[in-house]
């Protein structure tokens, strides 16, 4: 850790987080929510909001792909993903719902700034966003994909989601 210049977990806890927090829409495996939590860890965003049927910590099968990051990135649990929103809407986030989709924007053509305040919405391995999480965004963003699958694993589009719209804190 020294060598590389991490922070210590209570010196994370208190670091200033970028404005982003991440919601998870019925992500059913554990291994998905352990790995949204070491890439949270890793771009330091504000907290992850696990929904609905999401799985919470502490469970081994979360920890074993999360290596520490539920003890550093902040959590919380609601009830359905609408409430989720609309709590993070109220307090001043954009709702972004990362889903293939009619209308959507191709991820490389949203222009994220440091002052926004940024929701990302991740869904169902299988099923996706929800249709009325997808009407209540701001905005669908889709990562586009040149080969013979529709989909990226989850936490692979998460990464891939918050290295574009963190990208700019590196500079």
């Amino acid at each position: 850790m020294d060598e590389l210049q991490r922070m210590d977990t209570e010196t994370f806890k208190h670091a200033k987080k970028i404005p982003i927090i991440v919601i998870l829409d019925e992500v059913r495996s554990m291994h998905n929510v352990g790995s949204a939590f070491r890439t949270a860890d890793s771009f330091r965003i504000e907290k992850i909001i696990l929904c609905g049927l999401t799985p919470v910590p502490p469970h081994r099968d979360i920890n074993k792909t999360a290596l520490g990051a539920t003890e550093t990135v902040h959590w919380m649990h609601e009830h359905s993903t609408q409430e989720a929103i609309q709590k993070a809407r109220k307090d001043g986030y954009k709702i972004y719902s990362i889903e293939q989709a009619h209308n959507s924007i191709a991820l490389q053509k949203v222009a994220f700034a440091k002052e926004e305040k940024i929701a990302f919405v991740f869904g169902h391995e299988v099923m996706g966003v929800q249709e009325d999480i997808i009407k209540e965004s701001d905005a669908v963003v889709e990562i586009p994909q040149l080969g013979t699958k529709h989909s990226l694993n989850i936490s692979v589009s998460l990464g891939i989601v918050l290295w574009q719209a963190c990208h700019i804190y590196f500079e």
